[in-house]
């Protein structure tokens, strides 16, 4: 709850979110308002490594928070908090970013062709039929036509030749590999 009031009121100050909640709850109590009835607490590991009881909400409590909340930043953290987009192009983002985001990433073999299928496959997977293997298809998307199929096969043999390295040095000798031809 306290992340929340501190992004709603734009303060990252631990205590003086923690005594705007216990304001507003007092408040909130007085209007009748069963927001705070359906806060739960759990204990949590707190800066200090200690374990308190923090108040938290489930999803539905988040945005009634949001929409009794005398802030300006409310209705835009709804908007940021509700959003979601369905398309391929939402779905696939989301997937990049958890995959940034955990472990997963770890497991891929770097610079290799059965890496790219791994990141391919975990990014389109559910939203391409041909996600993680090799196109043997031309596409193109907005008018944008990815590298030919018929040329995948060179690159993807030149992908296997290069050294192992790191993807900040492959993103570099790919960089100066495709700006260096005529």
């Amino acid at each position: 709850m306290l992340d929340i009031i501190g992004v709603l009121r734009g303060e990252d100050d631990y205590k003086k979110n923690r005594n705007y909640w216990k304001f507003l709850k007092v408040k909130l109590k007085k209007e009748n308002n069963e927001l705070v009835s359906v806060a739960n607490q759990l204990k949590l590991t707190a800066a200090d490594g200690k374990k308190y009881l923090t108040d938290t909400f489930d999803y539905d409590g988040i945005i009634e928070l949001a929409k009794n909340f005398p802030s300006k930043q409310a209705n835009r953290f709804i908007e940021w908090f509700t959003y979601s987009d369905e398309t391929i192009d939402g779905k696939s983002k989301s997937k990049a970013y958890s995959l940034f985001d955990n472990s997963l990433f770890d497991t891929i073999e770097v610079g290799t062709v059965k890496g790219l299928q791994q990141i391919h496959g975990f990014l389109f997977g559910g939203l391409y039929d041909f996600a993680g293997q090799i196109r043997t298809l031309n596409i193109a998307k907005s008018g944008f036509q990815f590298a030919m199929a018929r040329f995948l096969p060179e690159t993807l043999k030149k992908i296997e030749e290069m050294p192992e390295i790191t993807f900040d040095e492959i993103y570099l000798l790919t960089y100066l590999f495709n700006n260096s031809r005529p």
